[in-house]
């Protein structure tokens, strides 16, 4: 059994304040974007995990996929052993929800795969275990995400007639750095009201709070994100809290020239 975990850019991210579970609280606009991972499970005698593609940083028995299985095991024994494949696409440390997409997939093939019948809801429970975005990748349809990232309301927000351009830089950023960097408060403008605008109307309001530590700390990703506006973007972000960077163009409107280096990945959709 194959899937195809989806990759996430976040539209407007407000970290409104931090919780005493050691967590923040926080507002965005989950919106999957068609940058895929593949993964593949079939039948083993013992249970094998063998990653390809893009590099993925440390070892395999940490990787989500791997804590999926082992999640679901503990409640469920009839899962078999089983060799997994997972080849990356979607970059790491980039902001954009690959691991946990890795892992939200992996529970809806063993769910599907050995008919364990788990409800939407308990399914959503055992993802927000492994990540504060995984239970948006159950589904992957845009939605208004709160609290930690797992209380989720599905949005309407169509970008289809837009093309997207992301920026990866080799360097990435540390979660749990920006996290500790961050200042929380209250966004100036509300995210849902803003995304309900045109597309245009985003540049000077909606806003991801983790650009003030990152840019100051990585100026070469202000600089992406200026070259991005330069070469004709609507709009232009920082994803999640990565060095990844988006620019929103009208359809077929991107240069050919002038943004993607040998320095880093780029990817156009």
């Amino acid at each position: 059994m194959i899937g195809f975990p989806c990759a996430k850019i976040n539209l407007g991210l407000s970290i409104q304040s931090k919780r005493a579970d050691g967590f923040h609280d926080l507002e965005t606009i989950f919106y999957p974007v068609p940058l895929r991972d593949v993964l593949e499970i079939t039948p083993a005698p013992v249970t094998t995990f063998i990653p390809s593609g893009l590099p993925i940083p440390g070892a395999n028995a940490d990787n989500l996929v791997i804590r999926a299985l082992h999640l679901l095991q503990k409640h469920f024994p009839q899962i078999t052993p089983l060799a997994i494949h997972l080849y990356k696409s979607i970059p790491s440390g980039a902001g954009l929800g690959g691991g946990s997409s890795d892992a939200a997939c992996m529970l809806n093939l063993l769910n599907e795969y050995f008919k364990l019948n788990i409800s939407d809801e308990r399914l959503a429970l055992f993802a927000s275990d492994l990540g504060s975005d995984c239970p948006f990748f159950l589904y992957s349809s845009p939605c208004f995400a709160r609290g930690r990232g797992e209380i989720l309301e599905p949005v309407r927000i169509d970008l289809s007639g837009y093309s997207i351009l992301l920026i990866h830089p080799k360097e990435p950023v540390s979660t749990a750095w920006a996290f500790s960097a961050i200042k929380p408060g209250n966004a100036e403008f509300p995210i849902k009201e803003l995304l309900l605008k045109p597309v245009n109307q985003w540049r000077e309001r909606l806003r991801n709070d983790f650009e003030i530590p990152v840019f100051l700390q990585y100026p070469e990703l202000q600089k992406i994100k200026r070259q991005l506006y330069d070469a004709g973007a609507i709009y232009a972000s920082l994803t999640g809290s990565g060095s990844g960077l988006y620019g929103i163009f009208k359809k077929n409107g991107i240069p050919p020239e002038g943004i993607a280096t040998e320095a880093r990945q780029s990817f156009l959709l």
